[in-house]
This record gives C-alpha cells, sequence and structure tokens, in this order.
C-alpha cells in the first residue's frame, strides 16, 4: 500500500488514563500515526497526569477553551482528527464540538463513535452540521454510512468507512490461558466493555439456566466497569439489579462480575480464555462495537442480537446471529457453540481471516491516507464565484 506524504495531526478526543473505549480507540489510533498532537478533552472529574504524548487539554465544561485549542491547532498542525460521541463533548448533547470545529482554520476528520437511530431534534442537528463542517466524516460500517445518509441526509460523498481497530494477536486454544484467570475447567462465555443496559446482559442472564443444564461447568464472564454517567446518576443501581437477578435464577457459581476498566493486554487475556463471545444488545440500531471487533480480531465465535453492526460483521457464518429477544433461541444458540469445538474453531477461524484488514497496522495505514488526501485537498486554491463564472 503506497503512503501519502507525513502530515501533522491533532487527535482531539479523551484519552488514557480516561477509563472509556473511546480514549482506548484513540490511543491506539495515535500510535499508528507518524507525527501527531494529542488534545485531550478534560472532564472535570478526569484523571491526570496524562501520558507524555499529550501536549494540550480541552477542558470540556469550559467554553472559552474550544476556540482557544482551535487556534492553537491551526498554528501547529495539518489536519484535526477528532472523535465524536454525544457525552464526551461539552454542552448539551455535546454542542461544543460545533464550536470547535467552527473554530479551526484547518481541515477536519471526524469519526463517529455512536449514531442514534431516532435521535432528538438536538442530537440531529448537531450530527448534520458536525458532517456538513468536517472535511470527511469516518463510520465504522456500512449500517452507519446508511444511516446517516438516509436519516440524517449526510453527502455519501464526505463518507469514509474505516472499520474499528484491532490488536494483532494469533489464535490461541482458550485451556491455555483459563488457569491464570481461574477459569480451569469451566466452558466460558463473555462480554466486556462499560456496563450499562445497552449491554444487554439479562438475555444472557436469562438463557444461563437452560445453558446450564447441558453443562454444568459453563461460566458466564462480565468484564467491565459500570458505565461512569450511569453511576453518576444511578450509582451502581443497575449492577445491583444483576447481582439480584444471578441470585434469582440461581447461578451465583455460574456468573462472574469483573468489576473494573481492563487495560488491553488484561483484556485479551480474557478473551483468549472465552469459549464464546455475547453482543446481545437490544439496539437492533447500532452500528458499531469494539466488543465485536475485539472477539473477532482474537478468533472467538460470537453469539449476537441481530443489530447492524453484527449482522454486517458476522454474515458469510462467521457468528450467530440471535433474532429477537428470545432467551430461549439464545440459549440454543449457546448450547450448540458449547458442544461443538470444531464448530465453534470454524467460526472463530471464519471471523479471524476477516478481520485481518481491521488490525491496527491497515487501519492505521488507511486513516493517515485519510488525513494526507484531507490536508492536500485543503491546499487546492478555491476559485471565488466571479472567477469561476468566468473560467467556465
Amino acid at each position: 500500500m503506497l503512503e501519502h506524504p507525513i502530515v501533522r495531526t491533532a487527535f482531539v478526543s479523551t484519552y488514557p488514563p480516561r477509563q472509556c473505549g473511546i480514549a482506548a480507540f484513540t490511543s491506539d489510533l495515535a500510535r499508528v500515526s507518524r507525527d501527531r498532537e494529542v488534545v485531550a478533552l478534560h472532564p472535570a472529574d478526569g484523571a491526570s497526569p496524562y501520558p507524555h504524548e499529550v501536549h494540550h487539554r480541552l477542558r470540556r465544561d469550559e467554553p472559552s477553551d474550544y476556540a482557544r485549542t482551535a487556534r492553537v491547532l491551526t498554528a501547529c498542525v495539518d489536519v484535526v482528527s477528532l472523535q465524536h460521541e454525544y457525552g464526551i463533548w461539552g454542552g448539551d448533547d455535546g454542542e461544543s464540538v460545533l464550536d470547535f470545529i467552527r473554530a479551526l482554520g484547518v481541515p477536519a476528520v471526524a469519526t463517529l463513535h455512536a449514531i442514534p437511530g431516532e435521535p432528538t431534534p438536538r442530537q440531529r442537528a448537531i450530527l448534520v452540521e458536525l458532517a456538513a463542517t468536517a472535511r470527511a466524516t469516518v463510520v465504522m460500517s456500512r449500517a452507519a454510512a446508511t444511516l446517516l445518509t438516509t436519516a440524517y441526509g449526510v453527502d455519501p460523498a464526505k463518507l469514509e468507512i474505516i472499520p474499528h481497530g484491532v490488536p494483532d494477536v494469533p489464535i490461541v486454544s482458550s485451556e491455555t490461558t483459563k488457569p491464570d484467570l481461574g477459569l480451569e475447567g469451566r466452558q466460558v462465555i463473555l462480554s466486556f466493555g462499560l456496563l450499562g443496559p445497552g449491554k444487554g446482559c439479562e438475555l444472557v442472564l436469562d438463557a444461563l439456566p437452560a445453558v446450564v443444564a447441558e453443562d454444568p461447568t459453563v461460566c458466564y464472564v462480565i468484564v467491565g466497569a459500570t458505565h461512569p454517567d450511569l453511576v453518576r446518576r444511578d450509582g451502581e443501581a443497575y449492577r445491583g439489579s444483576l447481582v439480584e437477578r444471578v441470585e434469582t435464577l440461581r447461578l451465583r457459581d455460574h456468573v462472574r462480575f469483573v468489576d473494573r476498566f481492563v487495560g488491553r493486554s488484561e483484556l485479551i487475556r480474557w478473551l483468549q480464555s472465552a469459549d464464546v463471545v455475547v453482543t446481545p444488545y437490544p439496539n437492533l440500531d447500532q452500528t458499531v462495537s469494539g466488543t465485536l471487533a475485539y472477539a473477532m480480531g482474537a478468533g472467538r465465535p460470537v453469539v449476537s442480537t441481530p443489530h447492524g453492526y453484527a449482522t454486517e460483521l458476522l454474515a458469510d457464518e462467521r457468528g450467530v446471529l440471535v433474532p429477537g429477544y428470545s432467551p430461549v433461541a439464545f440459549a440454543a444458540a449457546l448450547n450448540r457453540l458449547l458442544q461443538d469445538g470444531e464448530l465453534r474453531q470454524a467460526y472463530g477461524r471464519r471471523a479471524y481471516e476477516h478481520s485481518r484488514h481491521m488490525v491496527w497496522s491497515e487501519v492505521g495505514a488507511e486513516y493517515r491516507q485519510l488525513f494526507a488526501r484531507t490536508a492536500a485537498d485543503a491546499q487546492i486554491p478555491r476559485l471565488s464565484p466571479h472567477l469561476a463564472a468566468s473560467h467556465a
């Protein structure tokens, strides 16, 4: 793959040690970029200090920081790569992202991590203006591109589809890593990520009694801290409701909660210990899932509800889709895989082979090319309407 000339790129996003998927995504993307500035979106309760590559902080809830940071970046970079999800930017529904992008004097590339299928009028207006103002908008699936063009009216010519990046790790037998995690002799079902109702753990818990009846060694592991926005609003009430559900269903010996945000190395160990990974999301409009991408990248078979991202990535027998909210059907899918090692390996291998274009080295190269094209396009002189007419 031919590389374009190197351009200096600023990445604007939440950033580690902030514990969220977008922060981890941005760290991985910045790491595979050659010449970079990092601007950390810094919430009021944000962690500090940041790693050495973070040269700027943008205080999320300080309105004056947005234009000030934009002016600083205009003077020192060629392109700005910003990550968008409503909750990480300041203002109502994260509307401060518009203050930032309007003040930029260099082109911006916006990567969208969440696109509501039924947005509020404000959410729709913010996303439409962001896509119109950015020089290019990146989504991570065809489903996301279709949603943006049909429901939001975004110009498809301005959309780029670049997959969610995944670590480049080998496929290993789950039996080799289970002992280190106290899972020796267990059949492991895994879900991970910030915990909240959108993860759909209830569906797996409701299916689990029928799975345990077939194989008493089964253990469902739920890895991840509760989403910080949920904690601020309700404390740990949601996690408590799941624990209560486990007790009601008499599943105490078959469910393990790992109540913390885990780093990439530990997450890979959990993935490699899993026999099946689940993405039972109730929102069928979901157009990206880091959990699903990582599972495929580790060569794990996936059982999922048919949300948009899963329908696209798990096609051609790369995973198992279970239609509707049906614990009975979900249990049947899990039992089928857990009882057939060769079938699990076949699904995992197909998923792994499909994910090779999603490893960070490949994804980074696609982004670098996009940043270079964006910078070059911004340098092309634009004729004024009067001169353009005279040349027609």
